[in-house]
């Protein structure tokens, strides 16, 4: 049986607005609907729909997913979800997606800007927890309270500073086996501590001008004359056009080793582990 579903207002991601959604899969619990998902991806609604429809047998109904055609019986109630009457009439199905459901959705996306979506609404949407209201204690329950949250603070504090070291060390730690991944996820948990996801793209740059200093060269020439190349050799315009900087680093060992250092010099001195 599925909790009250409310609305709770308009949340933000980078220059994406979404509906703030609560219940359905459990008091308090964050929901996303489909629609705003979509937007959030840059994908058509019915291109999510057709996701979910196909892979239906990996979401159970109540605990990944919701149809709000079904669970919401008058049409002028979905129309506080933000649904337009047309979008109301023609949609076979309007689905709202729990926490646990989005994460499939994910999976069945597999790229790398889901990933880095999915690590913020992790950390921000669907982390976010209301304040408990301690007004109504009584005193001794309030110095308790204030006691426990103290307590808490202190061991918080300790888990932050041994995170912090084990966080220096994996960051020490890569390597050249996997180096695209693993600078990439650095990036992103430096962009986090900076805005989100809209400041990744000005990361990168920041990265690629500082790469170019110190090895004296052009990331953009070296790209130009690899897609002369690959003309030359008969490859695809559309292959070519998918090659970005970090494919002219790979060809260079030396400029790998310069690139990870920097990545890694990055996100140390934007305190990753404090994400």
């Amino acid at each position: 049986m599925t909790t009250q579903i409310k609305v709770t207002g308009t949340q933000n991601l980078g220059s994406v607005q979404f509906t703030g959604i609560e219940g359905g899969f459990g008091e308090g619990k964050k929901a996303m609907l489909v629609k705003d998902i979509a937007a959030i991806h840059g994908r058509e609604v019915k291109h999510i729909n057709e996701l979910v429809n196909r892979n239906l047998i990996r979401f159970k109904t109540d605990l990944d997913v919701i149809d709000l055609k079904v669970a919401v019986q008058d049409d002028h109630n979905l129309i506080g979800y933000g649904f337009t009457k047309m979008q109301i009439a023609k949609s076979p199905n309007l689905y709202l997606l729990s926490e646990r459901g989005y994460f499939k959705l994910l999976k069945i996306l597999d790229d790398d800007t889901a990933w880095e979506i999915y690590d913020q609404l992790v950390d921000t949407y669907f982390n976010m927890r209301s304040e408990l209201d301690t007004s109504n204690l009584s005193p001794e329950l309030q110095m308790f309270n204030g006691l426990f949250k103290s307590l808490a603070k202190q061991e918080l504090a300790t888990k932050q500073l041994e995170s912090k070291v084990d966080s220096i060390s994996e960051i020490v730690a890569v390597n050249t086996v996997d180096w695209r991944k693993d600078t990439r996820q650095l990036i992103n948990a430096v962009a986090k501590t900076q805005g989100g996801f809209s400041a990744y793209q000005e990361i990168q740059s920041e990265i690629y001008t500082e790469l170019e200093r110190r090895a004296g060269c052009k990331l953009s020439i070296r790209l130009t004359n690899k897609r002369n190349v690959m003309a030359g050799e008969g490859v695809s315009k559309s292959k070519r056009d998918k090659l970005n900087k970090v494919d002219v680093i790979s060809d260079d060992k030396k400029l790998v080793e310069i690139y990870m250092a920097i990545v890694k010099e990055f996100a140390i001195k934007a305190g990753v582990w404090n994400g």
